[in-house]
């Protein structure tokens, strides 16, 4: 299968699902499902992104993340360059305004950044000639994480509008339900949040979510149930009295999931904390599509980068 002339979204950067319109979701999207169609080919490859260069700044530990940017990049024939925090010279006390300064010098068609400080990527539009991808930036946005959980989504159901979908765990500190959030409710999906007092953010509900601290009702006849792990790495104070309660009262059980739709299905952007927000039998059961999620990583990502850079044919 051949792809078709690259079509561009309206930016040159993707920094946030705010910056899209449901048509640039559903072009993400479709492009996405193409790309999944090149990695079930014995060469795993095409010509799209050759002779371009990528720099991916990960300045934030990934697994997930990093790896499947790195696969999507070398599937597209992209060069590639790979900076980490510990190998750059932020240790000697340089900025990052200054690192992207450096890279920019280089002439990079694009930057994928991770980084603790929200507002990163943004930072870098307004100083790199190069498409900025925001990889996750601080407790802001994961805008790819977003999407490739909607192509999952799809996937299963089949469509985003209509569907209930409950989103529990940290809210607080969690850029997976910020991204999610603002597609979900741009899709048409309905969403609910549910998390401890102490973890719900100020201004959830004026996003156009139900909001709630009882996990049953967040549950209760939703087709999706997204579970978000405890940042505590984030977290500077007392949020939580323990871990063993925090499980009680929030834990996806089996006994829980039967509140939900008889086809429910279990996400979670991972890495998981079994036994904390989730119990081994939902995330190794019949309902969980977290694998699955893994896998759509690379496709979005593949159509994200083709979308932004791709040559004028492939």
């Amino acid at each position: 299968m051949s792809l078709t002339p690259a079509p561009r979204l309206r930016s040159r950067h993707l920094l946030s699902i705010a910056d899209l319109d449901p048509s640039e979701v559903d072009l993400i999207l479709d492009t996405a499902v193409a790309m999944k169609e090149i990695g079930t080919r014995t060469i795993k490859k095409v010509p799209a992104l050759r002779g371009r260069t990528v720099v991916n700044l990960f300045f934030e530990a990934s697994t997930r993340t990093r790896l499947s940017f790195e696969l999507a990049e070398k599937r597209l024939s992209a060069d590639t360059m790979g900076i980490t925090a510990a190998g750059s010279s932020v240790t000697k006390g340089e900025t990052l305004a200054d690192t992207a300064r450096t890279i920019e010098a280089m002439s990079p068609d694009l930057i994928v950044i991770r980084h603790a400080a929200s507002g990163a990527p943004h930072l870098l539009s307004t100083i790199c000639r190069a498409g900025i991808v925001n990889a996750g930036d601080g407790t802001h946005e994961h805008p790819t994480q977003a999407l490739l959980d909607a192509l999952t989504i799809r996937e299963r159901k089949g469509r985003l509008a209509g569907l209930k979908v409950a989103i529990i765990g940290d809210l607080q500190h969690s850029r997976v339900l910020r991204s999610n959030v603002l597609l979900l409710t741009k899709m048409g999906a309905e969403v609910r949040a549910c998390g401890p007092a102490t973890l719900i953010p100020l201004g959830l509900t004026a996003l156009g979510v139900h909001v709630t601290t009882s996990i049953d009702e967040a549950v209760t006849g939703a087709d999706v149930v997204m579970m978000l792990r405890v940042q505590h790495e984030r977290m500077h104070g007392m949020f939580l009295p323990s871990l063993r309660e925090y499980f009680s009262l929030f834990g996806l059980t089996p006994a829980r999931l039967t509140r939900a739709a008889g086809d429910v299905i279990v996400m979670h952007p991972g890495p998981m904390n079994r036994g904390v927000e989730i119990d081994s039998a939902v995330a190794d059961g019949p309902w969980s599509v977290i694998l699955d999620q893994v896998a759509n990583g690379v496709a979005v990502r593949m159509a994200v980068l083709y979308l932004l850079a791709g040559e004028d044919e492939a």
